[in-house]
């Protein structure tokens, strides 16, 4: 039976333990309903958007936020920070800290994930020590920089018992999931070819050197990429209204390549079942000049092309029996499959939980369970789109073994990884 004094020490023990920090207690203490601490890495366009949508889901503390660009660090508080929070909450919370160096955002204790929107070249650098701070992670695409960087990664995700969502935020859409399912099933026959318009691989810097900004600090914006001269195409001034243009430049980004190619290659990677695999085979198109024209050959026979189809960036399954486009405004599927409903035997599909792609990682943070476009998946789609720049560049035919992640080219290979520059790199 159990005593007055020892129900007392009982009950006394637990009122102690449910005040304890969460941040004491391990993110495996996290419940259902507890709102999440969140801090933002990178503060230009995409990181504006990203907080709109973090924060009308209600569910988080934006508590601190870092970039190397003052103006923006100022505007991300002052004008977005507070039109947001009045928004979605009806008064203006605390601001959040805002930081220079994302090391000190990262060393806080009281933050359990991180929304990471810089630039492509400093994805892993950032992520991997995230993941080894103990944060959980919401990471723009394309993942990484080079395959080697995409699987180092994962590895780090892994072990140290991560959360990663991919922001494919594409996965989370209705017609999207449709398309895939269609044809994960069969409902167009065997899969002859997959068509995927996109533009093409990156260029060589062809701009003059500029004056750098004051408040900018310009050797952490270049981090682990080498010495280079400022230009605001590749860092925009908070006044400049276009997308950076550092996407489209070798050294910085993939071009097209990469930048869609990470939303339209996942989405044939999805139907094709290749999460966790990719194609085994490389063909440049034959003119040095073409920008299009890549061919992917996966081991069943299926065929993936880099081709301009006339309707934007979508992506065109060609079936024996059919053929569907999907794109981000439109599904256009058969007459006979415009009202048809999955058995019950089909394969279903993952979709977000809680309705959206932001949900379903903060989601996944109290769950511990994958989120919809979990690392692994957002390395092997990342892994298609920087093969596909390494047989545009060297423009002959490659053997890629998905398993290994190796050519049977020893310059190809070289290209899976690049010099980073210290402090700011990673170990691969």
């Amino acid at each position: 039976m159990t005593t007055r004094r020892d129900f007392l020490k009982t009950t006394g023990t637990l009122a102690a333990f449910s005040i304890v920090p969460r941040n004491v207690l391990g993110r495996g203490f996290m419940a259902p309903s507890d709102v999440i601490n969140v801090g933002f890495i990178g503060l230009g366009r995409q990181a504006r958007g990203l907080q709109a949508r973090f924060l009308e889901t209600k569910e988080i503390n934006l508590l601190a936020a870092c970039d190397v660009d003052k103006t923006k660090s100022e505007n991300f508080i002052k004008e977005q920070f507070t039109k947001n929070s009045k928004q979605y909450f009806g008064e203006v919370k605390t601001a959040p800290q805002v930081y220079e160096n994302y090391l000190e955002l990262l060393d806080r204790k009281d933050i359990d994930g991180v929304v990471i929107a810089t630039p492509d070249h400093w994805h892993a650098s950032i992520a991997i020590r995230a993941a080894e701070k103990g944060k959980d992670i919401y990471l723009e695409k394309p993942l990484t920089f080079t395959v080697a960087e995409g699987r180092a990664l994962v590895n780090a995700v892994r072990k140290n018992n991560r959360v990663l969502q991919t922001g494919s935020m594409q996965r989370s859409g209705d017609n999207f999931r449709r398309a895939c399912e269609l044809v994960r099933n069969g409902y167009i026959g065997e899969i002859t070819e997959v068509r995927v318009t996109i533009g093409g691989p990156p260029r060589e810097v062809d701009f003059q050197p500029e004056t750098v900004p004051a408040g900018m600090n310009w050797d952490m914006w270049l981090g682990p990429n080498q010495p280079h001269p400022y230009h605001h195409f590749l860092a925009p001034r908070l006044e400049d209204n276009f997308w950076a243009k550092w996407r489209y430049y070798k050294g910085f980004g993939g071009g097209d390549v990469t930048d869609w190619g990470a939303h339209m290659f996942d989405i044939a990677q999805w139907a094709l079942g290749m999460d966790e695999s990719g194609p085994v085979e490389l063909y440049p198109p034959t003119d040095p000049n073409a920008q299009q024209g890549m061919v992917f050959k996966y081991a069943n026979g299926v065929n993936m092309i880099h081709h301009d189809f006339g309707k934007g960036n979508a992506v065109q399954f060609r079936g024996k029996d059919g053929i569907i486009e999907v794109s981000r405004s439109f599904l256009i599927v058969p007459d006979n499959l415009k009202d048809v409903q999955l058995k019950a035997n089909d394969i279903k599909l993952a979709a977000p939980v809680g309705g959206n792609h932001y949900k379903d990682f903060l989601n996944s943070m109290r769950t511990r369970q994958k989120p919809l476009c979990d690392v692994e998946i957002g390395h092997r789609t990342c892994t298609v789109c920087n093969i596909a720049n390494i047989g545009y560049e060297i423009r002959r035919p490659l053997k890629w073994n998905p398993i290994t992640e190796r050519f049977d080219d020893r310059l190809a290979n070289k290209k899976l990884t690049r010099k980073l520059r210290s402090p700011y790199g990673i170990k691969i």
